[in-house]
């Protein structure tokens, strides 16, 4: 198939480079636009950006791109990924979906917004018919699709085919992020290294009300969240990449530590049977030893895009308990916006 052009917004960023090494080899997409702030375009994409990233070719073999700005007036691509600031989300990407462009938004700005689809495409693809909603709410050709915050990204993994057959009532997640989740240059060393920061801005916020949405189910105007009560305790500790959740869980269905197992073990949503190019062959990698998973070990599998789910056993107060872990910067983000546009892509939702 002839490849589609795309754009990327805040692509000089770490996130942005993320979308940038993604997409260069790209099946189905290939970059035809740049796009980072006034400070950066009109430059060499080499040189308004220092690569932070191990990928090989540098910048994506694009170094000598010129970076434009992030206008609705000049980017021509009609698909676009965003890997703004929220707040510079919430200006330019409703001009673009105005023109007619679909924005994958890493951003936080819009995933509440009760007319955009909040996407994780093993957990809710059909979330993707919001867009007809938001397009007569607004009357935009275009159309924002976000994925969610990189934490509940790995939660809602894990926790979609449970909910599903045994349908979770109460949550409490306990998570260890890593420090690549507060973007560059971050944590400052003297407050990441041997410490643990016990508060990250927003966090705890976001998994709460992101899972309810990414649970719920399309009701013809909006999403009627799920009936599940979360409670987040969210943590900084010196991991360069991957967060880990300890996750208690309680069903309306009885469960045991093997029914969930076998049900995690089995699940084959949308993206595997579609066999979209991000997707892991294996969504959820279940783990039988007690020391296992681990970031260090079991991050980068499958390009990042996998879910490792360890230590499935009795909780003594909700029922269940298990150990979670996935790689924010890519299942939790840029890996993410790709994999929404490419089931876009095959349910022939992209716009031409």
């Amino acid at each position: 198939m002839q490849r589609i052009p795309v754009a990327v917004l805040g692509a000089t960023g770490v996130v942005g480079q993320r979308f940038v090494a993604r997409l260069a080899q790209h099946p189905w997409f290939e970059v035809a636009e740049l796009a980072a702030s006034e400070r950066s375009s009109g430059r060499r994409y080499d040189e308004a950006c220092a690569w932070r990233l191990s990928h090989v070719p540098t910048y994506g073999g694009l170094g000598a791109r010129e970076v434009l700005p992030c206008s609705a007036e000049v980017l021509r691509s009609k698909v676009v990924f965003s890997a703004l600031d929220a707040q510079i989300a919430a200006e330019i990407e409703p001009r673009l979906a105005e023109r007619g462009a679909l924005v994958f938004s890493n951003a936080s700005a819009f995933r509440m917004e009760p007319d955009v689809p909040l996407l994780v495409p093993e957990v809710n693809p059909d979330h993707s018919a919001l867009l007809e909603v938001q397009r007569k709410t607004r009357g935009w050709s275009g159309g924002i699709v976000c994925n969610p915050n990189c934490t509940t990204a790995v939660l809602s993994m894990a926790l979609a085919p449970l909910h599903a057959r045994f349908e979770i009532t109460r949550v409490l997640v306990a998570t260890m992020q890593a420090v690549s989740g507060a973007g560059y240059p971050g944590v400052p060393s003297l407050d990441a290294l041997g410490n643990v920061l016990p508060y990250i801005r927003g966090e705890e916020e976001k998994v709460e009300s992101e899972l309810a949405k990414l649970l719920g189910s399309v009701d013809g105007i909006g999403i009627q969240p799920a009936a599940v009560r979360t409670s987040a305790m969210c943590h900084r500790v010196a991991v360069v990449d991957g967060h880990s959740e300890a996750v208690s869980l309680e069903f309306k269905r009885a469960a045991t530590p093997e029914s969930v197992r076998d049900t995690l073990a089995a699940w084959n949503p949308e993206p595997q049977r579609l066999g979209l190019p991000s997707a892991p062959r294996q969504p959820l990698v279940l783990h039988t030893t007690e020391d296992r998973p681990q970031p260090r070990l079991d991050v980068e599998r499958e390009g990042g895009m996998s879910v490792h789910v360890g230590r499935v056993r009795p909780c003594g107060v909700l029922g269940t308990k298990l150990f979670l872990l996935g790689n924010n910067v890519e299942r939790g983000a840029a890996g993410a916006s790709v994999l929404n546009a490419e089931l876009f892509a095959a349910r022939g939702l992209l716009p031409r």
